[in-house]
């Protein structure tokens, strides 16, 4: 069978995979939640989730450095990988003896397109279907805040890289209407600490991946803007894609009770 991937290319697949290699954390736990667990051979090291079944299996490398032999010796049926946390000349190898399935998300519809198209190729449809039939009615109950509050995301400390337009994490910004003031950026800009005091955020969120940003680091951001709220956020639930959406809604309402005071 022939299937489009979200890059628009065609994938081949003869029958259902039996030996799936996932290069991505959210689509990794997204096949484990399929029901897939059995089906998959090979994740990355930065696959975490579920915690215990990720444990048995083999890992390939990171998501920008795959290790081709080892994925070689796992003789996968079916690779899943992402347009932006995998690298390209990477994948293009991959392609050249393996189909290689990839996503490519900036927003919730991508990722329920995601999830039903990898339910499709992995004859895992009907769990898909169920698991975005809930994920639409959890988020149909998010209501942005009005009015909708200036706010900078940061993910990366030394230099400061925060979020900019055109991705996942913006786009839930805009949900929980926190206003992104980097917004007008590429996707993650650098971002000194005079362009943070100009934005003038009125709420900063510090995510806890991928630099691992504590409550520790809150002195130094209050030092560029004093007048800012300031939190420490999980970034699992800001920018995983896949089933671990289903815990986002709830954490994101109660961020929005934090913040509202």
């Amino acid at each position: 069978m022939l299937f489009l991937d979200q890059m628009n290319r065609q994938v081949s697949l003869p029958q259902p995979p039996r030996r799936i290699v996932s290069l991505v954390p959210s689509q990794t736990e997204l096949l484990f939640h399929l029901g897939l667990g059995d089906k998959i051979v090979g994740v990355t090291k930065f696959c975490i989730h579920p915690k215990e079944q990720v444990k048995a299996k083999t890992k390939i490398g990171g998501t920008k450095n795959f290790n081709f032999e080892v994925i070689d010796q796992l003789q996968p049926d079916l690779i899943i990988g992402n347009k932006e946390e995998n690298y390209q000349a990477g994948i293009e190898q991959l392609q050249q003896k393996y189909p290689v399935w990839m996503s490519d998300i900036y927003s919730l519809d991508d990722s329920w397109e995601m999830m039903q198209a990898v339910g499709h190729l992995t004859d895992a449809l009907l769990p898909a279907e169920a698991l975005v039939s809930e994920l639409k009615q959890q988020f149909a109950q998010l209501q942005p805040v009005v009015p909708a509050i200036p706010t900078a995301y940061f993910i990366w400390r030394n230099p400061y890289m925060g979020i900019g337009n055109q991705n996942f994490i913006d786009h839930l910004l805009t949900r929980c209407g926190f206003e992104n003031v980097l917004g007008h950026l590429p996707r993650y800009p650098e971002v000194s600490a005079e362009q943070l005091r100009s934005a003038n955020p009125r709420l900063i969120l510090l995510s806890s991946e991928p630099y691992p940003f504590k409550e520790k680091h809150i002195a130094e951001f209050r030092a560029i803007c004093p007048e800012a709220q300031i939190k420490v956020v999980d970034g699992e639930l800001f920018s995983w894609y896949g089933s671990r959406l289903l815990h986002s809604v709830p954490y994101l309402q109660e961020l929005q009770q934090a913040v509202m005071g």
